[in-house]
C-alpha cells in the first residue's frame, strides 16, 4: 500500500507516513501513541494550572488514574453504538483500538461523568476543578487528533483549497469516500489519490485557539465553572461546523442527522446561555 500523504497547494509531499513502528518485534501504531502522548500532556498543564491557581495537583493526577480509561472506553462505546452496522457481524473488532474509531465526544461525557463522580466522592468543588481540568483536556484533544493523520481517518470531502490532502485511495475505508471524490480523482506516478478537507486539522487548529482563549479568560472569570462553560461553547461551535464537512459522520438513526453535529450545537448553546445568566447574576450581585 502507498504511505504517501501530500498537501499539493502547499507544496507538502510526504513519501513515508507508516501508521505503526516497530519496536523489539511489537507493533505500535502511531494512533495510540499519539493519544497516549495527548492524554499525559494533558495531565501535565492542568497539574500546571492547579498548581498556578493554588490548588493541590495531585487530585487531578488521582482522577485522571480513573478518568482516562473510562474516557477510553466511553469513547469506543460511542463509536460502535452509532457504527453497529459495521461491528455487529463481526465483534471481536470493537477490541480492535488500533484500527481508530474514537469518538471524542464519547470520551468527553465519560470523563466528565467520572470527574463529577471523584469529585462528589472526595467533597471537592467541581466546578472549580472542571475550570483546571478542561485546559488540560483540550490540550489533549489538539494532540490526540492527529492520530486521524496517520490513520488516514476522519477527513472531510473534496475540497481544492490551501490546505486540502490528498490520500491514496486504497488507504482510506471504502465508506469515507464520495461520489464527489471518484470525480475528482488524481493519479500521480500509477497512484490513484483523493483530495479531501483535513478536517482533523482544522479541529486540531481550532482547538489551539480555544486553548488559548481559556488561558487568556481566566483571569476575567466571575464564576466558577465559567471556563468549562468556554470549553464546550468554544469546542461546540468548532465542532458543529467541522463535522458538517466531514465523509465519517455518525448518524442519528431514524432521523440521519450528525449525532456529533446536534451534540455541538446542544451544548454550545446551553454553554452560551448559562454563562450569561451567570454572569448578570454575578453583575447584579456586585451592584447589590
Amino acid at each position: 500500500m502507498n504511505t504517501s500523504i501530500n498537501f499539493p497547494n502547499l507544496g507538502i509531499h510526504l513519501s513515508n507516513v507508516g501508521k505503526s513502528i516497530s519496536i523489539g518485534g511489537f507493533e505500535i501504531a502511531y494512533y495510540g501513541m499519539i493519544i497516549a502522548c495527548g492524554m499525559i500532556l494533558g495531565l501535565c498543564i492542568a497539574m500546571w494550572v492547579a498548581k498556578k491557581t493554588n490548588q493541590n495537583p495531585d487530585q487531578y493526577f488521582d482522577v485522571a488514574l480513573y478518568a482516562i480509561p473510562i474516557a477510553l472506553i466511553g469513547a469506543r462505546a460511542y463509536y460502535v453504538i452509532f457504527s453497529w452496522d459495521q461491528y455487529k457481524d463481526n465483534l471481536i473488532h470493537i477490541l480492535y483500538f488500533r484500527e481508530g474509531g474514537l469518538a471524542i465526544f464519547g470520551g468527553v461525557i465519560a470523563a466528565v461523568i467520572t470527574f463529577y463522580v471523584y469529585v462528589k466522592i472526595k467533597k471537592q468543588n467541581f466546578w472549580l476543578m472542571a475550570d483546571t481540568a478542561c485546559v488540560g483536556l483540550v490540550l489533549g484533544q489538539i494532540i490526540g487528533r492527529w492520530g486521524n493523520f496517520f490513520n488516514r481517518e476522519a477527513f472531510g470531502g473534496y475540497t481544492n483549497g490551501l490546505f486540502a490532502m490528498q490520500l491514496p485511495l486504497n488507504a482510506v475505508r471504502s465508506s469515507d469516500v464520495t461520489q464527489e471524490m471518484m470525480e475528482h480523482l488524481q493519479t500521480i506516478d500509477g497512484v490513484q489519490y483523493i483530495q479531501v478537507h483535513p478536517t482533523f486539522l482544522y479541529e486540531s487548529f481550532w482547538n489551539v485557539g480555544v486553548l488559548l482563549l481559556l488561558l487568556l479568560f481566566t483571569k476575567h472569570k466571575k464564576f466558577h465553572g465559567e471556563i468549562f462553560l468556554l470549553y464546550l461553547a468554544g469546542y461546540g461551535i468548532g465542532r458543529f461546523w467541522i463535522e458538517g464537512l466531514r465523509t465519517d459522520q455518525l448518524l442519528l438513526p431514524g432521523i440521519k442527522l450528525p449525532v456529533s453535529q446536534v451534540l455541538s450545537a446542544v451544548v454550545a448553546i446551553v454553554s452560551i446561555a448559562v454563562i450569561l445568566i451567570q454572569r448578570k447574576r454575578c453583575t447584579a450581585k456586585k451592584n447589590v
